[in-house]
């Protein structure tokens, strides 16, 4: 890229990890509650990058159910918004002739996988039509990167071994198929037009902020009320966790060490089973194992993921939070937002 100021457009900008990476650009990282202070990162990118390359930033939210301004409160003014969905070409044309973004780092999409198996239509139009809406107009008004945040869950499930950026993708939900499809997408621009793409691949996510629908704000809710917590089959499914300020600034450092045309994916190497990841929340809050109920299991559900990550990592990038610290952070977040967290799972 080159050496200069540089105008930013975020799509998913008030969702969970795309108001991470905001806040994150502007300075102002609230997903950090911890008496040992913000952690330090080796070839930090926001140092490299954000501080002192970035002139102006545009975010675009649809405002879904998942999408929340307050997310972005502590850097209310620094930024410009447009409420707008990423499907509709001739709005997000007129917001990319009037900005003229040099990146543009693609967050906004359905991500939650039972509502996907439930309808599966949003997925598609949102995370395949939609990208294909914001990879014509960045072609057109030329941007100089647009960086898309995938999933891991593009490349299916795992028994035993990692994923690598060159494994084959085997999606196995309706969320997961079309955020491969834009993955494909993404790459056949960059083979046919020469696009500058990135594609980044984190595993799972958790951290302040995060919607009432996943796991860990899930089991953190109920549990603070005393209720039954919901655990699929026998809990057994494993996934990898990554603290959200961690994914946050592995995507701004790939905004400045990764190579265009290039897959990374962004992984903690932190694998746990459902089970344990639930009985932790209930310890850190004193509560009982009791409160845990097993529900029928998911449909086609992925037995479990992991990520190598060692591209990424070869390039300088290390984690900063670990899991024991995240997710204490994450549930001590919560109590002290509890009433953010009670409305949005009312509204679940």
């Amino acid at each position: 890229m080159r050496k200069k100021l540089s105008k930013i457009l975020v799509t998913g900008g008030a969702g969970f990890i795309g108001s991470a990476f905001v806040r994150l650009l502007l300075g102002k990282d609230t997903s950090l509650f911890t008496n040992a202070g913000t952690p330090s990162y080796p070839n930090d990118g926001c140092s490299i990058f954000c501080r002192k390359s970035v002139s102006e930033l545009v975010v675009v939210d649809k405002l879904t159910y998942a999408g929340d301004l307050r997310r972005l409160k502590e850097v209310k003014g620094r930024y410009k918004f447009y409420r707008a969905d990423i499907c509709d070409g001739r709005f997000m044309e007129a917001i990319f002739k009037k900005e003229r973004p040099d990146i543009v780092v693609h967050f906004a999409a359905e991500s939650h996988v039972d509502r996907s198996i439930h309808d599966a239509t949003a997925f598609i139009q949102t995370n395949v039509i939609g990208t294909q809406v914001l990879l014509d107009l960045s072609r057109r008004y030329e941007a100089e990167r647009f960086c898309h945040v995938s999933t891991d869950e593009v490349y299916g499930d795992i028994v035993k071994g990692s994923f690598s950026e060159s494994s084959p993708l085997k999606p196995n939900s309706p969320y997961a198929a079309s955020k491969a499809a834009a993955d494909l997408l993404i790459k056949s621009y960059v083979r046919t037009y020469n696009l500058p793409a990135v594609i980044i691949r984190p595993c799972n996510n958790y951290g302040p902020w995060q919607y009432p629908e996943k796991l860990i704000p899930v089991v953190i809710n109920r549990a603070l009320q005393n209720k039954k917590v919901p655990v699929y089959a026998k809990g057994l499914n494993v996934r990898e966790w990554l603290y959200v300020s961690d994914c946050a600034n592995g995507i701004l450092f790939l905004l400045e060490k990764a190579r265009a045309g290039e897959v990374y994916n962004l992984g903690s190497g932190h694998r746990q089973e459902n089970i344990d990841v639930v009985k932790r929340i209930l310890n850190i809050l004193g509560k009982p194992d009791i409160l845990i109920e097993f529900v029928k299991d998911r449909l086609g559900h992925d037995w479990r993921y992991s990520l190598d990550s060692s591209k990424v990592k070869n390039l300088g990038w290390r984690q900063g939070v670990s899991f024991a610290s995240g997710i204490k952070m994450t549930v001590d977040w919560n109590i002290k937002n509890r009433n953010w967290l009670m409305d949005k799972a009312a509204q679940a």
